[in-house]
C-alpha cells in the first residue's frame, strides 16, 4: 500500500522490494546560509536549493494532481517539522488491528487515528509544505511537495525559517543542471507494515542516512 506518494520522468520499474530504495542526491554545504533560496518547477518537477548561481541540492518531487494542485507563488519557509504526520489520511489502530483510511471516518467504534508519516515537513503556506515520500513519474500528491526520504533529511537541514520559496511552471535551471537528472524507480516498492508506520516518530518510518547530510564542495 503507498497511502502518500508520488514524481517524473520513468526508469526501469520493478515492484520488488520495501520502500524506500537507494536512490540519493548529493547536497552541498552552503557559504552563506543567508543567501539560499528554493526554486521549485512544477513542470520539470523539480527542486533547486540555490545560494546564488550555485545549485546545493537538485532533486526530483512529486506535485500535486489535478484539482488538488501545489500552488504557483512566491512564499517563504514558516514552518519545520521532524516528526510531522498527515491530518487527513493514515490509519485507524485499535489494539493489534490497523486499518487504512481517511481521518474522520472512523472504521467503526474503539478506534484512534494514526496520521500517515510526513516527517521532514518544510511549510510554505498553510497546509502545504515540503516533505519525505515516494517520488512517482507523475503528479501524485494532495498539493505537497513530496522528496525522496533519503534526499529530505538534506533539504531539511539546508533550509530555515525565512528561506524563500519560488514555484514556477517551468524555469531555466530545467534545461540546464535539471535536464539529466536521474529520477527514483522506487515509488511503486510497496510500504513497510502498517504497523511500522504507525509506531514511534514519523522519521523513524525511513531509514536515517549513514553518510554526512551536506558535503564540502
Amino acid at each position: 500500500m503507498a497511502l502518500l506518494t508520488g514524481c517524473s520522468t520513468v526508469e526501469t520499474v520493478t515492484n520488488t522490494g520495501t520502500f524506500p530504495g537507494n536512490y540519493n542526491s548529493v547536497a552541498y554545504k552552503p557559504k552563506d546560509p543567508s543567501a539560499i533560496r528554493v526554486k521549485v518547477s512544477l513542470e520539470d518537477r523539480m527542486v533547486y536549493v540555490m545560494e546564488g548561481t550555485r545549485p546545493l541540492l537538485v532533486t526530483p518531487i512529486t506535485i500535486g494532481t489535478s484539482g488538488k494542485g501545489t500552488p504557483l507563488g512566491s512564499y517563504r519557509v514558516t514552518n519545520k517539522e521532524l516528526n510531522k504526520r498527515s491530518g487527513s489520511y493514515g490509519f485507524w489502530v485499535k489494539g493489534n488491528e490497523v486499518v487504512a483510511g481517511e481521518s474522520g471516518r472512523a472504521p467503526g467504534g474503539g478506534y484512534h487515528y494514526v496520521g500517515y508519516p510526513m516527517p521532514y515537513w518544510v511549510q510554505f503556506k498553510p497546509e502545504y509544505g515540503f516533505h519525505a515520500g515516494a517520488v512517482w513519474p507523475t503528479a501524485h500528491s494532495h498539493g505537497c511537495i513530496r522528496i525522496h526520504p533519503n534526499v529530505a533529511p538534506k533539504f531539511f537541514a539546508l533550509v530555515h525559517d525565512g528561506t524563500p520559496v519560488t514555484i514556477a511552471t517551468s524555469l531555466p535551471e530545467d534545461a540546464t543542471i535539471g535536464k539529466s537528472v536521474a529520477r527514483p524507480n522506487d515509488y511503486a516498492w510497496k510500504d513497510k507494515s502498517a504497523s511500522a508506520l504507525i509506531s514511534g516518530p514519523s522519521s523513524h518510518a525511513f531509514s536515517t542516512p549513514q553518510e554526512p547530510l551536506l558535503v564540502t564542495q
